[in-house]
């Protein structure tokens, strides 16, 4: 059928914009100076520089754009060059506390010399283990602790003689048996035997049993005194240790302490391990050959950071080389523990201990005085680490433990380490949405994350772009150490960056998909034996990747052709047009064209969509719908009711519809089964369309007339096959080589359009009408088809609203 159509087609030049090899001025990219800034990304950069400088609370960085753009990389480098002019943070370690066993103590040390400090005190407990056990070893030593345990033996035993002597003067004798002492009343020397007792007196036992009874307790008072004395000899004991002991352990920590004066945590502690050493010098003897901790009679080995000398180890938790400037960490896990650190265990014949040296480091802590980086993402869906880090942000600490602590699940008691002091700037990178998310939802995020720096999809092309993108795509391959690129492969990469901003004068800058396009092509010059990348590599590269992606494409085509998807690409029919959409899967897109139909009758049901109905339409598309009946209604029927009832569906559609892009070609099969005019189903279209019949545009639109064409061309191009597109998305025209030739060959055409009338008249063949100065559309006109169509369902209505005629009988002068 021939179109007399009001909108001419465009011209090949309008269907892709070409970039000619001869404008770019050098050979291969090897003649191009490296490309040091960042392609199109001035405002991120700004916001970045801004972020990490301004050193006050809450302004830390959140970059948002999307994935393969480069933000990680653009943020690093900055984070980098910052981190230079930074000094470098302290050192810290965690200690024993002598006070409170169970809250390790943080100490703070100069940059590098946290481990100078383990092994000092490493060497502390060697010289002192060494040390102790000869002072314990001379003779001084020993005669001393001999006085003392034979005081306590004297005392003792004068003692028990006292009362034996006394007993004695009183005729009774102090026995001495295994099981203690006694008494027992003595004749000439002797003791009584019973039978002797028992001949005496009734008032001579009876005085002998009260003498007994007064020299026992006199006995019990002397053996309770015996622990009171044995107390007196350890102490003595202990304080000969500690002189004995003293001369070698002051020395040696006076030392200590000497190296470490300006550090006065430091001291403190070195001045309690003083008092511990001297306290538990025993500690320091060698253990007797053979002995050894058991339980139950089971030998336990016993780590050295268990035993009485692990007390005194040092646990370097982070430590920095001098000079190296502020930390830059990227955590690519953060869990809740790998950002606050956590408290490990060891498990012991059945139980779990832990101590002080078992406190490992997280992100927090190796970022802390410089930059910690994160992906949002990862951070908001690992449980509780999201809280970890705004608990961390706000307080200024780290706090290290375990979930099961910081949730009240655990009952066992557990170590306290004493928090550290936190200074650092975070940096996340995320989706934009999650970014505005945070904003409206979490009220604590605005205040932690004041600076956003939102990364650009592309940037405005032209000649002087052009370049810096050549330069770009040298330094790329210079640093991937790939070939150069010759100018007709550059000018061919140009073009992908176009196409794949969706813009003819845009070039998108994601970085990442320039990248993996660049080793793709060089593979393919490798594979050809060429020296050099040409524009014939990177159509390969691009050809290669599309091919193992279009699996499903391609089957879907083929039930296309064979007609188990029915799409006619020839001949005429009312209410019925070819639509078009995109289907994403993962990183391709494809177009597919799609049937859609429109039935009407008389009612007041408006215009059903029937992808609503069976749920499988989404709120955009059904918005869509929804503005059709407004158009209806305010174009054809302002002074009368709607009174219809259409349906519209894409048949043989068994997924979900979304998105408003068919709203257009659903408005013209509506109007073409409203004016029983027939539609040409050579064409397809696409578009949105509002209450007042713009056709606004869409996304995708490279795809989607890519993917008629392709049927079209399977079937035969005839010269009257085309796609009817809005006229706002011609700048967006990236087509592939082969549709540009079938256009200029005039095998295919390519339609924009502005209004529904233009798009009808297209595809109808016939004119739309516009309404003359006394507001009626031409005779004969597709618009005044439609408006007599939905006139005479209202009348008919409105004769259904009055009921039957009333007939009456003439004979009786009656109804009947």
């Amino acid at each position: 059928m021939t179109n007399p159509v009001s909108a001419a087609p465009l011209a090949p030049a309008q269907l892709r914009r070409t970039c000619d090899p001869a404008s770019l001025a050098f050979a291969t990219t090897a003649e191009l100076e490296d490309f040091g800034e960042v392609l199109g990304q001035a405002r991120a950069v700004e916001a970045i520089r801004f972020g990490v400088g301004m050193e006050r609370d809450g302004y830390n960085l959140y970059a948002m754009g999307p994935e393969g753009i480069g933000r990680h990389t653009i943020v690093r480098r900055h984070l980098e060059k910052k981190a230079l002019e930074r000094a470098t943070p302290s050192d810290w370690c965690y200690v024993f506390d002598f006070a409170a066993p169970d809250k390790p103590r943080a100490l703070e040390l100069p940059a590098g010399d946290a481990s100078r400090f383990r092994q000092d005190m490493q060497r502390l407990v060697e010289d002192l283990r060494t040390g102790i056990p000869s002072a314990f070893e001379t003779d001084e030593y020993r005669t001393r602790l001999q006085e003392i345990e034979g005081e306590f033996e004297r005392r003792h035993e004068e003692a028990i003689e006292s009362i034996g002597e006394k007993a004695k003067g009183q005729g009774i004798a102090l026995v001495r048996t295994p099981s203690g002492f006694g008494f027992a009343p003595m004749h000439e020397d002797k003791v009584m035997g019973p039978d002797e007792f028992h001949a005496l007196s009734e008032a001579k036992q009876k005085e002998v049993q009260e003498a007994i009874a007064a020299l026992e307790q006199e006995l019990a008072k002397a053996i309770h005194e015996v622990p009171r004395m044995r107390r007196e000899a350890q102490r003595k004991v202990r304080d000969l240790n500690r002189q004995v002991v003293g001369a070698t352990v002051t020395g040696l920590i006076e030392e200590l302490k000497a190296a470490y004066v300006a550090l006065g945590p430091v001291v403190r502690f070195l001045e309690s391990v003083h008092e511990d050493v001297l306290d538990h010098a025993e500690s320091f003897r060698h253990p007797k050959e053979g002995e050894q901790r058991t339980l139950f009679g089971i030998p336990v080995p016993e780590p050295e950071s268990e035993s009485p000398l692990g007390r005194y180890q040092v646990n370097v938790l982070i430590e920095h080389a001098a000079g190296s400037g502020a930390p830059i960490v990227y955590e690519d896990n953060p869990t809740h523990d790998n950002l606050v650190g956590r408290i490990e265990h060891l498990a012991q014949m059945g139980t779990l201990v832990t101590n002080f040296m078992l406190i490992k480091a997280g992100a927090f802590h190796r970022a802390n005085g410089g930059y910690l980086v994160l992906d949002a993402l990862k951070v908001l869906t690992q449980p509780f680490a999201w809280e970890a880090l705004k608990r961390a942000m706000r307080s200024r600490e780290i706090r290290t433990e375990s979930l099961g602590q910081m949730l009240g699940l655990a009952s066992t008691v557990g170590l306290k380490p004493e928090p550290i002091p936190l200074d650092q700037k975070v940096v996340l990178v995320g989706e934009r949405i999650l970014y505005y998310l945070l904003q409206a939802y979490d009220p604590e995020f605005p205040e932690l994350f004041k600076v956003a720096a939102d990364f650009e999809e592309d940037i405005e092309r032209a000649p002087e772009s052009d370049l810096l993108y050549a330069r770009v795509v040298a330094t790329i391959a210079r640093r991937e150490k790939l070939r150069a690129v010759d100018r007709g492969g550059v000018a061919r990469l140009i073009e992908q960056g176009a196409r794949a901003a969706g813009d003819a004068g845009k070039l998108s800058v994601a970085m990442q998909e320039l990248t993996d396009l660049l080793r793709e092509s060089d593979y393919f010059a490798a594979a050809a034996g060429r020296e050099v990348v040409g524009a014939a590599d990177v159509d390969s590269a691009l050809a290669a990747r599309e091919d193992r992606q279009s699996r499903i494409r391609e089957r879907v085509g083929e039930q296309m052709r064979k007609g188990t998807l029915l799409i006619d690409t020839a001949g005429e029919r009312a209410g019925q047009v070819n639509g078009l959409s995109v289907v994403q899967l993962g990183e391709f897109a494809f177009g597919m064209p799609s049937r859609i139909t429109a039935r009407v009758r008389l009612g007041y049901g408006g215009v059903v969509d029937i992808e609503r109905e069976a749920e499988l339409g989404g709120p955009l598309h059904s918005k869509g719908v929804m503005i059709l009946s407004g158009y209806l209604a305010g174009r054809y029927c302002v002074d009368r009711p709607l009174s219809l009832t259409a349906t519209l569906v894409f048949e043989q559609n068994y997924g979900g519809v979304e998105g408003d892009s068919a709203s257009c070609a659903e408005l013209c099969a509506l109007l073409s089964a409203l004016a029983e005019a027939p539609l040409a189903q050579s064409l397809a279209i696409t578009g949105s369309v509002n209450q007042h019949g713009d056709v606004q545009a869409i996304g995708g639109v490279n795809e989607k007339i890519e993917g008629f064409f392709d049927l079209c061309k399977a079937r035969g191009l005839t010269g009257t096959q085309g796609v009817v597109i809005p006229a706002a998305n011609a700048r967006h025209l990236m087509l592939r080589r082969e549709v540009v030739e079938a256009v200029e060959a005039g095998r295919f055409q390519v339609y924009p359009v502005q209004s529904v009338d233009e798009a009808l008249a297209i595809l109808s063949g016939q004119p739309s009408g516009e309404r003359d100065p006394l507001g009626r559309f031409p005779a004969g006109s597709v618009n005044l088809r439609v408006e007599q169509r939905l006139a005479a369902f209202a009348e008919r209505v409105l004769a259904f609203a009055a009921g039957p005629p009333v007939r009456k009988d003439w004979r009786r002068g009656r109804p009947r």
